[in-house]
């Protein structure tokens, strides 16, 4: 069992950036693969980025290709996600998930969510 623990999401202006963090509890973490997906009211869940933790290789949507930067930190277990240039099509739930290798951003392989953070970006 893997739980996740986002946080640092909350409300910015367009062109403004965020943080948001993801805590993995779980000492294999480092075997995984991690996601940030998100979904707006209304609409799809859309993958955002992923991660292969032990290699790093990384994957990016295109809608944020550029903007964000998705990168993990081994010694404290924890998955970030920068977000930069931020737009008010941004604005959206943002969750972390996890699932055992190989990676893909195909939400409904993903076996372990977090609870979501609100991101909300003003024009």
């Amino acid at each position: 069992q893997v739980q996740l623990v986002e946080s640092g999401g909350g409300s910015v202006q367009a062109g403004g950036s965020l943080r948001l963090s993801c805590a993995a509890s779980r000492y294999s973490y480092s075997t995984y693969c991690m996601g940030w997906f998100r979904q707006a009211p209304g609409k799809e869940r859309e993958g955002v980025a992923h991660i292969a933790i032990r290699g790093g290789n990384t994957y990016y949507g295109d809608s944020v290709k550029g903007r964000f930067t998705i990168s993990q930190d081994n010694a404290k277990n924890t998955l970030y996600l920068q977000m930069n240039s931020l737009k008010p099509e941004d604005t959206a739930m943002y969750y972390c998930a996890a699932v055992l290798p190989p990676c893909a951003m195909v939400g409904g392989r993903y076996e372990y969510w977090g609870q979501g953070t609100q991101v909300t970006v003003s024009s």
